[in-house]
């Protein structure tokens, strides 16, 4: 991609964003496969994510680009990153250093599972 300040045509035309121009982006943990986070991407951060190989974010309640760890130094280097089958999902496998959510916990997850109304 080089120093190019557009993402790249052929992943542009794949991506099937909302009506803000998103996509949402799953954070995975490269090594234990534990999902992390879930977050949004605009073509601007996916480009900056692909180039750097930092996960960099748009942030729908602040209007602005976040590069996850920037401020709390639990940052995610990027191994890989796919797009689903229907183009409006990124799946990023992440090397986490740190808590993954702001809340301080391991994953967005951890501890806040809901009850299942059906036993299995």
């Amino acid at each position: 991609m080089g120093t190019s300040s557009q993402l790249d045509t052929e992943i542009a035309a794949r991506l099937k964003r909302d009506a803000n121009g998103l996509v949402a982006a799953i954070a995975q943990d490269h090594d234990t496969g534990e999902v992390l986070m879930l977050a949004w991407m605009d073509d601007e951060a996916l480009r900056r994510t692909l180039a750097t190989g930092r996960a960099t974010y748009y942030s729908r309640s602040r209007g602005e680009y976040w590069v996850k760890g920037e401020t709390s130094g639990n940052t995610q280097q990027v191994k890989s990153v796919a797009l689903d089958c229907d183009g409006d999902a990124l799946l990023l496998r992440v090397e986490q250093r740190g808590p993954a959510c702001h809340t301080g916990t391991a994953t967005c997850f951890t501890g806040r599972e809901l009850p299942l109304g059906v036993q299995r």
